[in-house]
């Protein structure tokens, strides 16, 4: 649900969003921006871990490595 904010940024900035962006896209690009500087969430990252490990080339491809992960290494 959307929330509205009331921020400050410099008016330079704010001609160029006006200039380079449509009239409602404004709060749209500012959203994009934020999000992908914020780092993931927590619910995110586990959820992307659990599907990453049911893909069985991933599996495959991990056993492929397996010997390589201690081999020279003492015990």
């Amino acid at each position: 649900m959307p929330v509205r904010l009331n921020i400050t940024i410099d008016e330079d900035v704010h001609e160029r969003l006006k200039r380079e962006l449509p009239a409602k896209g404004i709060s749209r690009f500012i959203n994009d921006a934020v999000r992908a500087r914020l780092r993931p969430s927590r619910e995110i990252l586990d959820e992307a871990y659990q599907t990453a490990s049911r893909e069985s080339w991933r599996r495959s491809e991990a056993r492929d490595w397996e010997s390589t992960d201690t081999e020279g290494w003492p015990e």
